[in-house]
C-alpha cells in the first residue's frame, strides 16, 4: 500500500522546497480544503499534493505564506496535476494566481469514461480501486481554524494519498481501451479560462425563470449584474446582497421609485431610500430604457412534432444500449434535450454529434433517425442492426 512520509508546511523555505521536489515528478494528486459560505471567493485554507515518496499539506493561511512556488507547479508543463471533481479546486487556483493548472486527469471524468457511471464519488473510486475506506467525519470541519490538528492533517492528506493508485488505475483502464484521447477532449473544457470566468452581464443566465420577455429579461440582466458586481467588491455570497427572488420582482415590477421599492415584498424595506436602493433602483432603469433590439431574445427551443417524440424514444434507447456496451456513463454522452435537438437538425450543435461522442454515438443516432440502422431486443440485450 501507498504510504508516503506526510508533513505540513507553513513556511516558504519549506514550500519552495517541497515543490522543486514535486516539479521532478511525473504527476501528482492535488487537493484542496476551502470555505466559501461567508465569502463570494472562496477562501483557500489548505492545499494538498500526493507524490511519489511524500505527500505534504500546505497551510495556505499561514501568516506570510508566498504561494508562488505552488502556483508555478500547478503551470509546469512536464507535470500531470491529477484531480477528483477537480473543477473549484482549479477556480481557486484560477481566481487567486490568475492560471489554470495544466496538465490535469480529473479521476471524476475518467471515471465515467470507463463505466462508472454518472459523478461517481470518490469514496467509490478509493473503495474499488485503491481498496481503501476513506473516513469524511471531518467533511464539515472548519478549515480555517488554526492550529490545524493532526487528524484534520491525516484527514486531508488521506485524499491525494487514495488518489493515486485511483489515477493508474483509471489510466491503465483508458489506455487498454484507447480512449487516453477522450479524455484529452473533456480536460479541454477544464482547462479553459472562460470556465471559470462569471462575467456580470452574463450573472442573469444562472436564474431559471419561466419569464422569457425580452424587457423582463433586460431588467433582470441589469439587476443581476449589479448585484455580482457588488458581492464581488465586497466579497460576500450573492445573497447576502439581495436573494434571486428580489431580483426576479424587481424585474417583473420595474420599481422607479424609492416608495415602489419599499413595497416591494422581497427587498429589505429599510434599504428602499439608502445607497443600495439608489444601486437597485438605478440598474432597473438601465434595463427599462434599452432599445428592444438590445434586450435579451434567448433562442427558443421548438416545439417537438409528434412525428419526432417516438424518434427520440429510439435515440434514447440507442444510447443507453451504446452506453452500456461500451462502459460509458450516458450523462457524458447526451441528455434527453440534445437527442430532440438531434431528432430536428442533423447538423444540432451538441456534444453528441462532435469529437469521441460522434465516433461512439453520434453517427448511429443519425442513421437510426433515417433508417440506416435498426433496434433488436433478444437474449435480455439491444442490438443495433444495419439496414441496407
Amino acid at each position: 500500500m501507498y504510504t508516503p512520509a506526510m508533513t505540513l508546511i507553513a513556511d516558504n523555505a519549506a514550500l519552495a522546497a517541497a515543490c522543486e521536489r514535486f516539479s521532478k515528478e511525473p504527476y501528482i494528486a492535488v487537493d484542496t480544503e476551502f470555505l466559501r459560505d461567508k465569502t463570494y471567493y472562496a477562501r483557500l485554507c489548505v492545499v494538498q499534493i500526493g507524490g511519489i515518496n511524500e505527500s505534504v499539506a500546505i497551510d495556505a493561511l499561514a501568516p506570510g505564506l508566498d504561494l508562488a512556488p505552488l502556483y508555478e507547479l500547478m503551470t509546469n508543463e512536464h507535470v500531470l496535476k491529477v484531480f477528483h471533481a477537480g473543477r473549484q479546486d482549479i477556480e481557486i487556483f484560477f481566481q487567486m494566481a490568475e492560471a489554470i493548472p495544466h496538465p490535469i486527469f480529473d479521476t471524476q471524468v475518467a471515471a465515467m469514461v470507463c463505466g462508472f457511471g454518472d459523478s461517481v464519488g470518490f469514496e467509490t473510486l478509493a473503495m474499488k480501486l485503491a481498496n481503501a475506506q476513506v473516513d469524511k467525519s471531518m467533511r464539515f470541519t472548519d478549515w480555517s481554524r488554526r492550529p490545524l490538528q493532526d487528524s484534520q492533517i491525516d484527514y486531508a492528506l488521506a485524499d491525494v494519498i487514495h488518489l493515486r493508485p485511483i489515477y493508474e488505475s483509471l489510466l491503465k483502464t483508458l489506455s487498454d481501451n484507447g480512449r487516453v484521447k477522450w479524455l484529452e477532449e473533456e480536460m479541454t473544457i477544464l482547462t479553459n479560462p472562460d470556465t471559470y470566468r462569471m462575467e456580470p452581464q452574463n450573472a442573469w443566465k444562472r436564474l431559471k425563470s419561466r419569464n422569457i420577455k425580452p424587457r423582463f429579461l433586460a431588467i433582470l440582466r441589469e439587476v443581476a449584474a449589479w448585484r455580482e458586481t457588488e458581492a464581488k467588491r465586497r466579497d460576500v455570497p450573492r445573497n447576502r446582497i439581495i436573494r434571486d427572488d428580489a431580483l426576479m420582482e424587481l424585474a417583473a415590477t420595474a420599481p422607479s421609485s424609492p416608495k415602489d421599492l419599499a413595497h416591494s415584498r422581497s427587498f429589505p424595506k429599510n434599504q428602499a431610500e439608502s445607497a443600495m436602493g439608489k444601486a437597485a433602483l438605478d440598474a432597473v432603469a438601465r434595463g427599462a430604457a434599452l432599445a428592444v433590439k438590445d434586450c435579451p431574445n434567448p433562442e427558443q427551443k421548438p416545439d417537438l412534432p409528434s412525428n419526432l417524440k417516438p424518434v427520440v424514444e429510439l435515440l434514447k434507447v440507442l444510447l443507453k444500449a451504446k452506453c452500456e456496451n461500451e462502459g460509458v456513463a450516458q450523462k457524458l454522452v447526451a441528455n434527453g434535450s440534445e437527442l430532440e435537438m438531434i431528432a430536428l437538425d442533423d447538423e444540432a450543435d451538441v456534444p453528441a454529434l462532435h469529437g469521441w461522442r460522434r465516433a461512439m454515438f453520434g453517427e448511429d443516432a443519425l442513421a437510426l433517425k433515417h433508417g440506416k440502422l435498426a433496434l433488436s431486443a433478444g437474449k435480455g440485450a439491444v442490438k443495433v442492426i444495419p439496414v441496407d
